[in-house]
């Protein structure tokens, strides 16, 4: 879908040519003289419009209009939130065979960030999937103009939306292939092909590489499956190279059995969305290409299936990872923070100003935070704001969980360093407090979208969630300080 910018005042609007025109109107709207503050101010008086956000009234060929269909949508206080609901209530409009150019207008000046929420929810309604249909029909709108009152003042903030959205596409299309459509060598494939972009490189390492490395927790996860494992490592330069860059490791289980550890067979299927932290990070190097901020990024994401064959580690299995810390494997279906852990491990040769994990990880986050927000764990209270700030800015929420050290106590292991899983209580802060062992006194977020990645249901599919969130961290870091690293005080305190 492509997207165009213009001044347009509700005068001009009225002899725009579309095959749709959406008005959004807010609360206290005060009517003009042209054709368009007539109709409304009139549908208002006979009650039928109300301007809550998604109610709408729809008119087919109004007298004096160019658009052959208009919609007037009410979007409540028109803050971002309420235009995300408006649009969101105009899926099934948006996708009718018809409607081919549609304009989207502000019927007042509108506040800062709601531009930038309609174009999002407009990209994201008329995203289809069809990589591997062999019947399927794209949406016929391809062209929306979003008319404002100036043009020019929210300008940067239409680029960003702009960007993000063919970002999330991105991360969509990847998140939604079925696992033998998106393989780690295909997923391998897919970060070459951002490697095309300006400023990005890409490097792969295979097995032989990995091994080479010492990364045994990551080898051990792959081991059961015929499809090979693959170390992806991109790079985003946009700003001198003595600038430390942001690391993003994103989680690539590209199929999740379980393991040994075998999963129920009902859903099973959504495992194939168990990538979406790898997803996002292509998600996010699509849109950093786009806007080629002044800032460094390296992207890493180990990418592998988990399966249950005859070469696959079993509960009781000791493997020694990358740092050297020795891992008690009681649970073969805790194996992304195996892999993980190795990806965290080998981010720290690059000295990150700060390290940022995205991952799929536990159901107990599921249970906690639904599908609303993304669980957010961080050492660095400066770094946990400014994700925190970035979700609520992209409306990509994030809610921070605890870290208290005492969480570590049911990793203690008889046969290793750590185990690889505690109780069932806590079950995604102990998930964070294994994966926090790697990270030494690197300022690290650990994001665990296991609510937020995917929809089930009717409404099956990747979300692209959390590149939002991550984009504007990212665009907000760009000349800012870094956050602190920890004292050494801090660093003896952390728990074992």
């Amino acid at each position: 879908m492509n997207f165009e910018l213009k001044t347009l005042s509700l005068s001009a609007a009225v002899s725009h040519k579309c095959d749709l025109l959406i008005l959004l109107v807010p609360e206290g709207f005060k009517p003009q003289g042209d054709a368009l503050s007539v109709l409304v101010a009139t549908a208002l008086k006979q009650g039928d419009l109300e301007l809550k956000p998604g109610k709408h009234l729809a008119l087919y060929a109004p007298a004096e209009m160019a658009a052959r269909r208009l919609v007037l949508l009410g979007c409540g206080k028109g803050d971002p939130h309420a235009v995300r609901q408006a649009v969101q209530a105009l899926g099934a409009t948006l996708k009718t065979r018809a409607i081919k150019r549609a304009a989207l207008v502000f019927a007042t000046d509108c506040e800062a960030g709601s531009v930038g929420a309609a174009v999002r929810t407009m990209a994201e309604a008329g995203y289809v999937y069809t990589a591997t249909k062999s019947k399927a029909e794209m949406p016929a709108l391809s062209r929306v103009t979003v008319g404002v009152s100036d043009a020019g003042a929210v300008q940067p903030e239409f680029a960003i939306a702009t960007a993000l959205a063919v970002g999330v596409e991105y991360a969509r299309e990847w998140a939604n292939r079925p696992a033998n459509h998106a393989t780690p060598t295909l997923i391998g494939e897919a970060a070459k092909a951002l490697g095309k972009h300006a400023g990005i490189q890409c490097k792969l390492h295979g097995p032989a590489q990995v091994a080479k490395l010492g990364m045994g927790a990551f080898l051990a996860v792959a081991q059961g499956s015929d499809q090979p494992l693959r170390l992806i490592e991109l790079r985003y330069d946009g700003a001198a190279r003595s600038q430390a860059p942001v690391v993003l490791v994103g989680k690539g289980i590209t199929f999740d059995t379980g393991g040994i550890s075998l999963k129920p067979a009902a859903e099973m299927d959504e495992m194939k969305f168990d990538m979406g932290g790898a997803a996002s990070v292509l998600g996010v190097f699509r849109a950093l290409a786009e806007l080629k901020p002044a800032i460094n990024v390296v992207g890493l994401i180990p990418a592998c299936e988990n399966m249950p064959d005859g070469k696959a580690i079993k509960p009781g299995d000791v493997v020694t990872s990358m740092s050297g810390q020795t891992i008690e494997i009681l649970n073969t279906d805790a194996e992304g923070r195996l892999v993980l852990c190795d990806a965290l491990t080998y981010a720290a040769r690059f000295k990150p100003a700060a390290l940022i994990d995205i991952a799929t990880l536990t159901g107990a986050c599921v249970v906690a935070l639904g599908g609303l927000r993304s669980g957010l764990f961080a050492s660095s209270d400066e770094l946990a704001a400014r994700l925190a700030a970035a979700g609520d800015a992209a409306l990509d929420p994030c809610w921070r969980m605890p870290l208290d050290d005492d969480y570590a106590e049911g990793l203690k292991s008889n046969f290793a360093d750590v185990a690889n899983v505690a109780g069932r209580a806590g079950g995604s802060i102990t998930a964070a407090k294994f994966l926090q062992r790697f990270v030494g006194d690197i300022p690290w977020a650990h994001l665990d979208i296991a609510g937020t990645a995917w929809k089930g249901g009717t409404a099956k599919g990747a979300t692209g969630r959390p590149v939002g969130l991550l984009l504007h961290y990212l665009l907000g870091m760009a000349g800012a300080p870094t956050p602190r690293r920890k004292t050494a005080a801090a660093r003896r305190a952390r728990a074992d």
